[in-house]
Formats: structure tokens, C-alpha cells, sequence
């Protein structure tokens, strides 16, 4: 339904020319500084080596992020295409300008985001076996230090304990990614896009491409709830998403003050840097339908600090013992209840 291909070239028209990948920053060498120190504090040991640290154009990291996106958007696009198969002889003019429509969408918040990502563990959840790769977008990494005022080294030290810590994650936490994998499979299972047929029950009515844009722009898969099963799923997955960020945000902070000269000056500039984030990177994380990441990253930190603060990093990693030890939404405004739920005798896997 999504003609990728048009996405593709408006994705790369978006993220600028090809220019060099090359940053400033070394991250290989700066990952290889970080890594023990992730190893050593969240006491998260991989199963496998980490992927090795890559430096992508923005063009590059627009490319790589359209196949992901992929594999979430194409159950939707499906559905929705079965549903204009009934639009009778006017189905193929809906289906075409429906799926470029989709298209420019997708690419131009894929491209225009493309300019504000740092870093990335790129790990596919609807890919099967497709490797997860650690990515850098060079670019960016030397406008963020020039527009931040921050020290080059410092900074690139401090962005590479943030993905490797979510490399530690999946990477140590066995179960991590196929739940992760279950539930939004689940959940895009569960979305079917409906066609109102017309009032004298005959033909359907015509839906507007425009309008199903704006709803999927607006309020991503999150638009597409129709159930209290599928609003219940979706919270689960949102809940999951903010521990995620939040444990990876505290990991840093906590590796920066031990590690990282300037820590606080680059815990300030952070937090600048996202409250004023651009309208795509907005758009997209509607797009995706998790809520704005800014909320994830702000609510999951909370807990984590909470949760540390009272039972220390022994106590937080209680949420990777298995899926029912992930927090809900409700107990992640409140990190002594869930201490209370999980008990002491949930250990990490």
C-alpha cells in the first residue's frame, strides 16, 4: 500500500545531500571506553558480541529507518487497502493516491528526522532475523556539539553509554526483544481500518485520503484503537518503551558523574535540545504511535531514579526478571508500589 519507493527518494531528498559520514567524535573508540562501564553498573552481560559502532550520513540512517518502519507500517497499509477494494470502480484511483500520499508522508518525517538523531540501537522487532546495528549519524553528532557548546569527547563519550546501555538491554535480557516483538505483533494484528458503507447500504463511502493521513499523522497506531483490548495492549507497550528510555538515561547520568568530565553541563544542554525539538520529530513519534518520546524518556528516568534511590541498581534491574516484572503505566508514577509488586526475589535474567 505504501509505495516505498517514492518514499525513499523524498527521505533522501529531506535528509540533504550524501556528504561525508565522517564525524569529529570517534564513537568506535569511545564505545570500546564505555562499554565496561555500562558492563559494570547495570551488571548486564551480553550473550553475544555487540555490533560494531557505525557512522551513517543522514541520508543513510533515512534509508536504514524506512525498512523498519516498514515492517510496522505495511500490516496497517494492508488492511486499509483490503477496505478500499469495496470502493468499486473508484478503488484503484483511492489505492494509488492513497499510497503516495503515505509515502511523501513517511519519507519527509523520516528525512527531516534524519537531521536531529544522534545515535541509534537499531534493533528490529518485526525483522526476524535481521541483526541489530549500532548507528551514529556523523553529521549530527558535530552540529550537536557546535550548537550545544560542549565539550566534543565528553559528549561523544556520553551518547555512546546511552545506546550501549539499550545494546545491553537486548542484548542481556534474553526475553526482551520477543516480547517486544509479541506485543507490537500483536497489537498490529489486532488494527483494522474501516470503511463506513454509504447510507442506502449499497456502495461504501469514499474515504478521504487526506482525512487518513491526518489520523494516522496526528495520532499514529494509537489513532487506530478501537477496543479497550487493544488501548490496554497499547498501554503495555508504551510502558515498556518509557522503562526502556528511562533505565538507558539514568545508566548515563550515573557513568557520566563517575566518568565524564562536565557532566552536568551536558545533562543541561540535553534537556534544551529536546524541549525544543523540531515539528517531524514530533510528527513521527505520532507516527509510530508511542507517545512523544520526550514524556518516555522524562516518566522512565523518574523511576528509574526512584526505584534506585530506595532499592538500589539491583532493585531496578528487577524489571528484567521476565514481561510480568515490567512496570504498568500506573507504577511507573509510583516506583514503591511496583517495588512492592515485584517482591526481592525477582533477580535479573
Amino acid at each position: 500500500m505504501v509505495d516505498w519507493s517514492i518514499a525513499r527518494t523524498i527521505a533522501r531528498l529531506a535528509a540533504g545531500g550524501e556528504g561525508p559520514a565522517e564525524s569529529g567524535i570517534d564513537v568506535v573508540a569511545f564505545c570500546a571506553e564505555m562499554e565496561p562501564h555500562v558492563r559494570d553498573y547495570t551488571g548486564l552481560e551480553l550473550v553475544s558480541a555487540r555490533p560494531p559502532a557505525e557512522l551513517l550520513t543522514r541520508a543513510g540512517w533515512a534509508e536504514t529507518n524506512l525498512e523498519s518502519l516498514g515492517h510496522i507500517l505495511d500490516p496497517v497499509a494492508a488492511r486499509l487497502e483490503e477496505r478500499l477494494s469495496f470502493a468499486g470502480p473508484l478503488a484503484g484511483a483511492l489505492r494509488l493516491g492513497a499510497s503516495a500520499t503515505l509515502a511523501a508522508e513517511v519519507g519527509l518525517v523520516t528525512g527531516y528526522l534524519a537531521h536531529r538523531v544522534l545515535g541509534q540501537y537499531d534493533v528490529s522487532l518485526l525483522g526476524g532475523d535481521v541483526p541489530p546495528r549500532l548507528l551514529f549519524v556523523g553529521p549530527n553528532l558535530d552540529k550537536a556539539v557546535a550548537d550545544l557548546d560542549v565539550d566534543s569527547a565528553a559528549f561523544g563519550r556520553w551518547v555512546c553509554a546511552h545506546e550501549l546501555t539499550h545494546v545491553h538491554q537486548f542484548g542481556g535480557v534474553p526475553w526482551l526483544r520477543p516480547h517486544m516483538s509479541g506485543l507490537l505483533r500483536e497489537y498490529l494484528e489486532s488494527v483494522e481500518v474501516r470503511i463506513e458503507r454509504g447510507n442506502a447500504g449499497g456502495m461504501p463511502s469514499i474515504p478521504d485520503p487526506a482525512k487518513i493521513v491526518e489520523a494516522f499523522r496526528e495520532g499514529g497506531l494509537a489513532a487506530l484503537v478501537q477496543s479497550e483490548e487493544q488501548q490496554a495492549l497499547m498501554d503495555r507497550i508504551q510502558a515498556a518503551m518509557a522503562v526502556i528510555e528511562g533505565y538507558s538515561e539514568h545508566v548515563m547520568d550515573v557513568i557520566g558523574e563517575r566518568a565524564i568530565t562536565g557532566h552536568e553541563r551536558l545533562r543541561a544542554a540535553m534537556d534544551e535540545r529536546r524541549r525544543n525539538r523540531s515539528a517531524p520529530a514530533r510528527i513521527v513519534e505520532r507516527l509510530l504511535g508511542f507517545n512523544v518520546k520526550l514524556r518516555q524518556y522524562e516518566l522512565g528516568k523518574r523511576f528509574a531514579d526512584a526505584v534506585v534511590a530506595e532499592a538500589g541498581v539491583e532493585g531496578l534491574n528487577r524489571v528484567w526478571g521476565d514481561p510480568s516484572a515490567l512496570p504498568t503505566l500506573a507504577e511507573l508514577d509510583d516506583a514503591g508500589a511496583w517495588l512492592a509488586r515485584v517482591g526481592p526475589g525477582r533477580a535479573a535474567a
